[in-house]
């Protein structure tokens, strides 16, 4: 990418490797894999190799991934799937800083019938575990909390959730598309039920995710046709995506440990660099576990789209929080919920780090941010 890359929250550029994976799935590969045929059958190999490339990378067996169009499909699929048949009452946990993807789709159920319970956080941005456990009745069909927030990075705790839920009969699903590739996870040791994966965010394409499913469980198709994917989401799958997305989970698995240590150097760097020159900045969530690559900084009384902008111009890539909200004037319903003050949140900018950064990226952002701020602080007379 031209300038320098700071937003992989958003999206991940993907490693020479995947994209030569991905290759020859669009020439000499590319039958359809439900074909009988030789094509068919070389498709349908790269299919399931993928699928098992994923299958390793969250410890369950590879007929449990459901291929998807992406992370929001995967929520969808996971939410929808479980609402329970006919004249059943239900009612569905989720928290109050869920991706929009899970928001909307509880707010199109409870127009439906299906009574809803938002869990705020706590001003770190945690969903503690017991708030979940007081919320739960014999009508819960389903608890969905993220595994990590895309926009502070902060981590749920995402094992005492799953044994609360295990403990108490009521299936878990995990929205893990900021999780996967930066720390690992194994659902046969954390019992979630349904993990939602996107893998443009670990280095894949763009336009292919999946559903992790347990084998005890079985939601409702939502995509009705020719019966792919064992007939749980029908639609010729995205060899190529597929496959890309197949590579970028060995790729993310075999880099991790070295790649997260290196970016948490490279995450408080910044964050130091930035707050002794600008001791008023506020690093949201600083008090929780973070990702390794995520900064989410407020800069009391400035604008987070003019922050952006400038920074833009000056060759840097970032965001004022989540890609799918970014161009709003509000607040950011995340920040709403963590009581975060309306200055700080306004003025708040997402800086994600990923495989392409290095230190004299984070040398150059660092001075530019400092020079930025207190030269729209002179201007809006803050500060």
């Amino acid at each position: 990418m031209q300038g320098c890359y700071l937003d992989y929250n958003a999206t991940s550029p993907m490693p020479q490797a995947v994209v030569e994976a991905m290759l020859p799935y669009f020439a000499e590969k590319a039958g359809n894999p439900a074909s009988v045929h030789g094509a068919g059958r070389a498709a349908r190999d790269g299919l399931e190799q993928a699928r098992r490339q994923i299958a390793a990378m969250v410890g369950v067996h590879f007929s449990q991934v459901i291929f998807t169009s992406g992370g929001t499909e995967a929520n969808n699929l996971a939410l929808l799937g479980l609402v329970p048949q006919g004249d059943k009452p239900g009612h569905l946990i989720i928290s109050a800083i869920e991706h929009p993807s899970v928001l909307r789709v509880a707010e199109a159920l409870e127009a439906r019938g299906i009574t809803v319970s938002r869990i705020s956080p706590d001003s770190q941005g945690v969903v503690q575990a017991e708030k979940v456990a007081a919320e739960i009745t014999s009508e819960t069909f389903l608890v969905s909390i993220m595994a990590v927030n895309n926009e502070t990075g902060v981590v749920q705790p995402l094992s005492d959730i799953a044994d609360l839920c295990a403990e108490r009969q009521v299936a878990f699903h995990s929205d893990a598309i900021q999780w996967m590739g930066r720390r690992p996870l194994d659902m046969e040791q954390i019992p979630v039920k349904l993990l939602s994966l996107s893998g443009h965010k670990f280095g894949g394409p763009k336009g292919v995710g999946a559903l992790v499913v347990d084998r005890a469980l079985a939601p409702h198709p939502q995509l009705l046709g020719g019966g792919q994917e064992r007939g749980r989401r029908s639609g010729t799958e995205n060899l190529a995506g597929i496959v890309g997305m197949g590579a970028a989970a060995q790729w993310a698995s075999d880099h991790m440990d070295e790649e997260q240590s290196r970016l948490a150097a490279l995450r408080n760097q910044l964050e130091q660099q930035v707050l002794q020159a600008l001791p008023q900045t506020v690093v949201i969530g600083q008090g929780a576990d973070r990702l390794a690559n995520t900064s989410l900084m407020g800069f009391p009384g400035l604008d987070g789209e003019t922050l952006v902008m400038n920074l833009d111009l000056a060759g840097f890539a970032v965001s004022s929080g989540s890609a799918c909200s970014s161009g709003r004037t509000e607040a950011s319903h995340v920040l709403r919920a963590m009581g975060v003050d309306d200055s700080v949140a306004r003025g708040a900018i997402r800086f994600s780090l990923g495989w392409q950064t290095r230190e004299a990226d984070i040398e150059r952002l660092g001075h530019n941010v400092v020079q930025t701020i207190r030269r729209l602080q002179a201007m809006a007379g803050v500060g």
